[in-house]
């Protein structure tokens, strides 16, 4: 029988630490620990979360380490490495959100910080609307669109009505290219200009559509400058 979290010394259960003092009073065990929920019949769920930090000397390299290599950690098994690995990069997500409201957008580059990275590791083509303020500030952003790795489906009426939502100014628009090649189809110059005659009526200008790569991209607005 596994070692349940209430087996534990009252003292040591992290939930009940959560509950008295805060998420900040927490160790770095103690989070793992109430990730985990339990450990095996020969060690403590507490001692299994201390045991993963040791083998993998960091924190920070538990967030960068496998599926495969997390599993064959005595204890853990598929179903908590993927829990454990689900919880961390839902973290990464929202503290992107964090940095990345009223970021003032000034360059391409600028763009590319927030979302290249995320981006050009997708399979499937991913549709991402940015809403600006009047300082170019970032006030939301909204995945507008999923879809297969060669077609999508995105109406201009489902940017502008987000954008309307949060009173934005201005707006930038950004894809994927799954096959890692970011030129440009024939349909998404079509889009893009449809995009900007949209902007135009409503007074929302679009700023960029940017096409995303495999470490490379393509901005609408950089060939419109040329």
């Amino acid at each position: 029988m596994s070692l349940l979290m209430k087996e534990l010394p009252l003292q040591e259960r992290p939930r009940e630490k959560f509950k008295e003092n805060g998420v900040e009073s927490l160790s770095d065990v103690d989070l793992l620990a109430i990730l985990l929920r339990t450990g095996t019949k020969d060690i403590s769920v507490r001692d299994l979360a201390m045991k993963i930090l040791i083998e993998l000397e960091s924190l920070e390299n538990l967030s960068n380490t496998s599926l495969e290599k997390l599993s064959k950690i005595h204890g853990i098994g598929e179903v908590k490495a993927i829990t454990l690995l689900s919880a961390l990069e839902l973290g990464k997500r929202a503290n992107t959100f964090i940095i990345t409201k009223k970021k003032r957008i000034k360059t391409v580059e600028d763009i590319l910080n927030i979302f290249q990275s995320r981006l050009e590791k997708m399979t499937q083509e991913h549709f991402i609307a940015v809403f600006l303020n009047s300082k170019n500030e970032v006030i939301q952003f909204r995945t507008i669109f999923i879809g297969s790795a060669n077609r999508s489906i995105v109406h201009p009426r489902d940017i502008f009505k987000e954008a309307i939502k949060y009173s934005a100014v201005k707006i930038i628009v950004l894809h994927n290219h799954p096959s890692g090649d970011p030129t440009p189809s024939k349909e998404d110059a079509i889009f893009t200009n449809r995009l900007l005659k949209s902007g135009e009526l409503l007074q929302i200008p679009l700023i960029d559509h940017i096409i995303i790569g495999a470490q490379n991209y393509y901005s609408f607005y950089d060939s419109w400058m040329k």
